[in-house]
């Protein structure tokens, strides 16, 4: 490349442009600053250690819903269906010693089986709204908000049942916990099982959208849905395939977070479905569709976990978190909704 083409690469960069197109990401950074500011021994390895504990099942929820907004789609079905995945899979695996057991007469089942029949249990109702979506052509907003009433109205009838009624369901297996808590390594390099999780369901991930059939047309599905009709993408069955995928991933988190918490209600996973939808946006998937990246995601996850840890170190009101959550999705929103508009 010519001295005189590297003039002109550099000569069309436009800084208000940069700006704009980043904005979100500044000003997450900044609150960090300020956090770090405020609060220096914010910047521990230990701390470190827990975002990264924390965000795990946070990324593995995101890289579900992640899917779902490349084909032009939403899910605010997913915090429920967590939800419904926790009590499955804590309510299973109990310790036999506890007193307050669900299932009383239950052998001690291991550790893989509630998991995975919650996991089931999900990806079923990610098959519902993947059919609701793409066999009844109901938009995603309003498909993914009857799954999650539905889910939810399981959920509270399930957890709300004789003999002990609507009680945290805890007393969980140790070796459940340990699923979750555990690490490998010693003291200050010490890597948590839930970290080691979140790696693998990201490698997974990468593969499936960068080298799959499935992931293809997942981009081209949301890039155009008639030209992905025309050229062969079976549409129906590819859309439905990815809502299953995500829930999947939803019953897997669930269970992964009920066994970090030690305990599960009605109300686990409130609201996680927002945080994915953020950190989604702020790592640069957009809603215009086909667009969007696992490292973006991954980004986008642990900004927002950073973001989110930072504001309770230094002890700012959770309804003021949600203020500041709410305002970052709008904007990211609005900004990404601005490029889109610009390109065309």
């Amino acid at each position: 490349m010519s001295i005189k083409s590297l003039i002109k690469e550099n000569s069309d960069f436009n800084f208000k442009d940069w700006i704009a197109n980043n904005a979100i990401q500044i000003v997450l950074v900044l609150l960090l600053i300020g956090v770090i500011a405020i609060e220096p021994s914010f910047l521990s390895i230990n701390n470190l250690r827990n975002i990264l504990t924390q965000c795990s099942t946070r990324m593995i929820i995101a890289l579900g819903v992640g899917g779902i907004i490349v084909t032009q789609g939403t899910d605010l079905s997913a915090g429920r269906i967590i939800g419904l995945a926790a009590i499955i899979s804590a309510s299973l695996l109990q310790a036999t010693d506890y007193a307050y057991r669900m299932y009383p007469d239950l052998q001690q089942l291991p550790v893989i089986v509630p998991i995975l029949l919650a996991m089931l249990v999900c990806g079923l109702m990610g098959g519902i709204n993947g059919f609701a979506v793409a066999k009844l052509k109901t938009p995603p907003f309003i498909a993914t908000m009857g799954t999650m009433l539905l889910a939810y109205g399981v959920t509270s009838l399930y957890f709300d049942r004789p003999p002990y009624g609507a009680q945290p369901i805890a007393g969980l297996d140790p070796a459940f916990k340990k699923l979750a808590l555990g690490s490998v390594g010693t003291g200050d390099f010490r890597i948590p099982y839930l970290v080691i999780y979140a790696v693998v369901i990201c490698v997974i991930m990468w593969f499936v959208w960068n080298k799959t059939k499935l992931g293809k047309n997942m981009f081209a599905i949301g890039g155009n849905p008639e030209a992905a009709e025309v050229s062969g993408v079976n549409v129906a069955k590819n859309l439905i395939i990815i809502y299953v995928m995500a829930g999947l991933l939803y019953g897997l988190a669930g269970s992964l977070e009920a066994a970090r918490v030690g305990s599960a209600t009605n109300n686990t996973g409130f609201m996680y479905e927002m945080d994915a939808i953020a950190a989604c946006v702020v790592g640069g998937v957009s809603f215009a569709g086909g667009v969007g990246s696992i490292g973006g995601i991954v980004t986008g996850v642990l900004i927002f976990q950073v973001l989110n840890y930072g504001l309770s170190f230094i002890g700012v009101s959770t309804y003021l978190q949600f203020i500041i959550k709410g305002i970052i999705i709008i904007a990211a929103v609005a900004l990404d909704t601005r490029k889109y508009v610009k390109k065309r």
